[in-house]
């Protein structure tokens, strides 16, 4: 039986930011392949970009075996970077994807594409907007498509948590919780403590408002099944993209179970295999 070939190893390093280091893992293309791309990889909200870490660098092995290096960075008060989770907003996470994409530059002369999962979707679209250089292309895993909801949806974490740990009838609700928010307060959910001003930028997300134009955007839905067509919030999305002038979006639906919330850390190699496959297609139409 023919072996699989090891993978390249990742490089680990900090990358010095105005406010700490970042935690980064560099995958190079694999030597024998010339590069065609880097990308930053924009990792899940809270625990699902734990659940996450194991997608996300068997996909990163996939794109360097096909010539696209990736940097993979922990945001600040994420992972192994500094900062508390509970001082992160949204601008230092923008922030952080501005130097990931100048230590990318400065490594490789290629061009640098996004990809997010889940909320960190939304982070590369509200990045691409924003940044004042190219980007080439976009990946999206399974993007959040309205930030209130996704927020309403981790804080009913702390009210499972309450109700696991003996809680009853004076159990806060989430709007008490996002009163709680909107007055200053930090609140811990999940084992997470979340800002007031953090909260107010992810309640304040949605994908309609965040339509990037003139660049190639792939977005990779997952699906229970085969045959299942898209969402209906999804396709109102999709719907507002295309009457937008300049949008490019391809839209693509894998059967994969929602690895980022699994009890247990699970792959779908499904998902890899359509994601890697689509990106070879795009550079071979070049």
């Amino acid at each position: 039986m023919k072996s699989t070939p090891r993978p390249f190893p990742a490089e680990p390093f900090y990358l010095k930011t105005g406010t700490g280091n970042r935690f980064c893992l560099y995958h190079d293309a694999y030597p024998n392949k010339e590069c065609h791309g880097a990308f930053i990889y924009v990792h899940p909200f809270g625990d699902e970009m734990n659940k996450s870490r194991r997608m996300a660098a068997l996909q990163a092995r996939a794109f360097a075996a096909i010539g696209f290096s990736v940097l993979q960075i922990d945001l600040f008060g994420c992972g192994d970077s500094s900062g508390e989770f509970g001082d992160a907003r949204w601008d230092i996470w923008k922030q952080d994807l501005e130097h990931a994409r100048h230590w990318l530059t400065n490594r490789v002369n290629v061009p640098v594409n996004l990809w997010g999962l889940r909320l960190g979707a939304l982070l590369a679209l509200d990045f691409a907007r924003s940044t004042t250089d190219t980007i080439d292309k976009i990946i999206l895993w399974h993007p959040v498509i309205n930030g209130e909801l996704f927020l309403t949806q981790f804080l009913r974490l702390r009210l499972a948590n309450e109700m696991l740990s003996g809680g009853h009838e004076k159990s806060t609700g989430t709007q008490a919780m996002r009163i709680s928010l909107a007055s200053g307060e930090k609140l811990e959910v999940a084992g997470y403590e979340l800002a007031s001003d953090l909260a107010g930028s992810i309640d304040n997300l949605r994908a309609t408002k965040l339509i990037v134009t003139k660049i190639p955007v792939h977005w990779f839905e997952t699906v229970s099944d085969a045959g299942r067509t898209m969402p209906p919030a999804g396709a109102k999305v999709v719907r507002e993209w295309e009457k937008v002038e300049g949008g490019n979006l391809h839209v693509h639906l894998v059967p994969c179970v929602p690895f980022w919330a699994t009890q247990e850390i699970s792959e779908c190699p499904g998902l890899i295999s359509e994601t890697t496959k689509i990106l070879e297609k795009c550079n071979h139409e070049l």
